[in-house]
């Protein structure tokens, strides 16, 4: 019996880049969550309206981004940082990316099988790769994709969405200076996936206590006045919640912060 077939080889150079890829993996896991130094977090804007009018009134609001724009994510981080004593004094450095004119890959539906999410999430990586394309190290840069669409539309905006492996996020904001500090919190929500949180609300979008309630030892418990970040809405009752309007009513709560590496599990 041959051992050494052309199949076998093709099996044995997969095993292998499977092997690097996981390895690839934890090592960016280790390194982000360590917080020893700031974690990079380049903002990519894309012009995701279909409409010509709109289009035009979105490329200019991307227009006159910059990375000022994003400053609230690192105050915010930086604040919320300083409560669980991490390493570095600077936990964030956010900034303005270049525009990207690709959509990225739509993700499979929220009932997929594990095998497609992967495959998806294969061409995600390989969408970044070729449209942001590395002269360094990814291990420390979280890109954030930034998907804008035109507000006058009203059209109901897909799901963001956060990956750790690869260290990628997808937003889905709408083109407007009212919207821009709720734009934030989405990042910034998006932005805590890709370094290990999870999210803590339920199938309605309300706040799952405690882990997802701004103060969850607050008596009563109810209405409360911060949001946890991986919650995004701040609950008034058991059932009722409303989006922050700012990060500036955001907080990291205790999971988020042991999910993250601010402290110990």
């Amino acid at each position: 019996m041959r051992i050494f077939t052309f199949r076998n080889l093709r099996i044995l150079i997969l095993i292998f880049i499977l092997g690097a890829v996981l390895l690839y993996t934890q090592d960016q896991k280790l390194v982000t969550q360590g917080w020893y130094k700031p974690l990079e977090v380049v903002i990519f804007p894309i012009n995701a309206s279909t409409d010509t009018d709109a289009s035009i009134s979105v490329e200019r609001y991307i227009d006159r981004l910059s990375s000022k724009s994003f400053s609230d994510i690192d105050t915010f981080i930086k604040r919320e940082s300083e409560k669980y004593d991490v390493v570095s004094s600077t936990p964030t450095i956010t900034t303005l990316g270049d525009k990207v004119s690709t959509l990225p890959p739509k993700p499979p539906g929220m009932n997929a099988n594990p095998l497609k999410i992967a495959f998806w999430s294969m061409k995600l990586r390989w969408w970044a790769m070729q449209n942001t394309p590395d002269d360094k190290s990814n291990k420390h840069r979280v890109r954030i994709f930034v998907l804008y669409h035109d507000q006058e539309t009203n059209q109901k905006l897909e799901h963001s969405l956060g990956i750790q492996k690869g260290l990628l996020g997808i937003v889905h904001a709408f083109a407007s200076e009212e919207q821009a500090k709720q734009n934030n919190i989405v990042i910034a929500h998006e932005l805590f996936h890709t370094v290990g949180a999870s999210d803590k609300y339920d199938a309605h979008g309300h706040p799952v206590p405690p882990d997802g309630l701004g103060k969850p030892n607050l008596s009563p418990l109810y209405p409360q006045k911060h949001a946890e970040i991986m919650a995004g809405t701040i609950a008034s009752s058991a059932s009722q919640s409303k989006m922050a309007h700012s990060l500036k009513r955001c907080v990291v709560g205790k999971k988020t912060a042991q999910e993250i590496g601010w402290l110990p599990l």
